[in-house]
């Protein structure tokens, strides 16, 4: 394939400056709504009366959501063009947000997290490609990864002040549709301008070379680094407070905890993009992570409460494989259309793997009356997660293997 069929078309169309606050915004908006529950999530049970399992099923939605809506992203960019589809996105996720937090029925609250939670799972498969098609992959996808570090970062730092601040868990979780309503003017006249842009069809249209993107070891241990890691996200994301207040620290304390292993993302997402284009090899950033993951988990283990900032530390350091799985979906494509394919495929099969993961924590927490066993498998699962980002560290392009 030559290099004149992947060029990036669209820059003469859309200024840098545009596209760099289109990737700012967009990135910065795909996580809170799935952080912010977890540091109150006792607060939105005893407010809704919703019960212990329904709340464990509620911590496996981001994960359920964004693997299933994923799986049929690529599909509805082809039929609405790209940009349209992330702004239609972004759109449903605002009103998922904003409305949820205005019912005090439980059904119509899960559906609308569902809804809001399918708009940022297109934002999620559907931006990567949109960026590989737009050139200035190794910055857009810098400040793309970042943003989305920065936002699970301030969904878990803020919620819970905010909600003691105002003695209302509904401003808490509402104030990010708020925050999301800021994204949509420009995603939305992106949409309208670039509605019959050749870019648009290049990437969501044009046929990706033959092959099965399942037959790419690079794709498929791609897929289970990703969804390794996103596991372990969302369980901390629904559930890390809940271990730290049980172990005797209070709710803000708890939500700092998580900022901050969420914040240490933010280092990782600045510099691995950079880091993955310049470097022959990340055997050693993948040993790291699998060390990192098991230690983090052993603190939490035996004592939790003596020195969580540590264990913050250390389980946030092994999540810099979130913001390296999401750089190497570009980096180890060649055309856009392939970088479509693949995040395709990583992101839906990755997620709904990662959607297991809360569900289970929680079923085996109201099992046992314990976090015990839940941090030891947690802890046994950084061997598949270092095996999986072993296979792809070495330079090699999905492009080939198809």
């Amino acid at each position: 394939m030559s290099d004149a069929s992947s060029r990036p078309r669209a820059s003469s169309v859309v200024p840098f400056g545009v596209l760099l606050a289109a990737v700012v915004l967009v990135s910065i908006n795909l996580r809170p709504g799935a952080s912010s529950p977890g540091p109150v999530l006792e607060e939105v049970r005893d407010g809704l009366g919703m019960s212990a399992g329904v709340a464990g099923a509620m911590t496996g939605l981001p994960g359920l959501c964004f693997g299933l809506v994923g799986a049929v992203a690529v599909g509805f960019a082809r039929r609405v063009g790209m940009t349209a589809a992330v702004a239609i996105g972004l759109t449903a996720a605002a009103a998922g947000l904003l409305l949820r937090v205005t019912t005090d029925s439980v059904p119509v609250f899960l559906v609308l997290t569902v809804i809001a939670l399918a708009g940022m799972a297109i934002g999620n498969v559907i931006v990567p490609a949109w960026i590989k098609a737009r050139g200035h992959a190794v910055v857009l996808m810098t400040v793309y990864g970042t943003g989305l570090v920065v936002g699970g970062t301030i969904g878990s730092l803020l919620t819970a002040p905010v909600t003691q601040s105002t003695d209302s868990w509904r401003t808490g979780l509402g104030m990010w549709g708020v925050v999301l309503l800021v994204a949509l003017p420009l995603w939305i006249g992106l949409a309208l301008r670039e509605r019959r842009s050749p870019v648009e069809h290049a990437v969501s249209g044009e046929a990706p070379p033959s092959g099965r993107i399942v037959h790419s070891r690079t794709a498929v241990g791609l897929t289970v680094l990703f969804g390794v890691q996103s596991m372990h996200a969302y369980v901390q994301f629904g559930w890390l407070p809940s271990i730290f207040r049980d172990a005797g620290i209070s709710a803000s304390a708890a939500g700092a905890l998580q900022a901050l292993l969420s914040a240490v993302g933010i280092v990782g997402a600045l510099f691995m993009p950079t880091v993955i284009a310049r470097s022959k090899g990340l055997h050693g950033w993948i040993w790291s992570y699998g060390v990192t993951l098991a230690l983090g988990y052993l603190g939490l283990l035996v004592a939790p409460a003596t020195v969580p900032w540590l264990w913050a530390l250390l389980l946030g350091y092994s999540g810099l494989a979130f913001p390296t799985a999401i750089a190497l979906i570009t980096a180890r494509t060649r055309h856009p259309s392939v970088t479509a394919q693949l995040s395709g495929f990583v992101q839906p099969v990755g997620y709904a793997l990662a959607a297991i993961g809360p569900f289970v924590v929680g079923l085996i927490h109201d099992a046992t009356g314990g976090w015990s066993l839940v941090i030891v498998l947690l802890a046994l699962t950084s061997v598949p997660l270092t095996l999986a980002g072993l296979r792809v560290a070495s330079p090699s392009y999905v492009d080939d293997e198809l």
